[in-house]
């Protein structure tokens, strides 16, 4: 899987224990509306934020993480993470190619490429939420 976008938050090295630590990253999509994603880097990885910075658009692979924990009292709970492994910089618009999710996605077949409705009715209730 991979985020793409702008990063907007680099955090410092996080040394959660002496055998292990994590640097975050917010990565912010580019999109009607704009998403903005917590993405840790752990161990080695953590260096590989070291020469990005605040507004380079970017791409990061990553992996979706869930984990399960038992609370003393017996309560079950869920946790998700996103855990990046590469991440990537994106050309920029003024280099001729954008990293726009608009051109990363497959072209839009013609409009003559569907049937038309043929029984449609606008007087008639849908249960559409929209």
């Amino acid at each position: 899987m991979e985020v793409i976008g702008k990063i907007k938050v680099i955090n410092p090295i996080q040394e959660v224990s002496a055998s292990f630590k994590k640097r975050e990253l917010v990565v912010t999509t580019e999109e009607q509306y704009p998403q903005h994603i917590l993405i840790e880097f752990t161990q080695a990885r953590v260096d590989d934020l070291n020469s990005y910075q605040v507004g380079e658009p970017v791409k990061v692979s990553i992996n979706l993480r869930g984990r399960e924990w038992v609370s003393p009292q017996g309560e079950t709970r869920y946790f998700n993470s996103i855990q990046g492994w590469r991440i990537e910089r994106m050309a920029t618009a003024s280099s001729g190619t954008s990293a726009s999710s608009a051109q990363m996605m497959p072209p839009m077949p013609a409009a003559d490429a569907f049937e038309p409705a043929t029984n449609f009715n606008e007087e008639e209730h849908d249960d559409l939420p929209f």
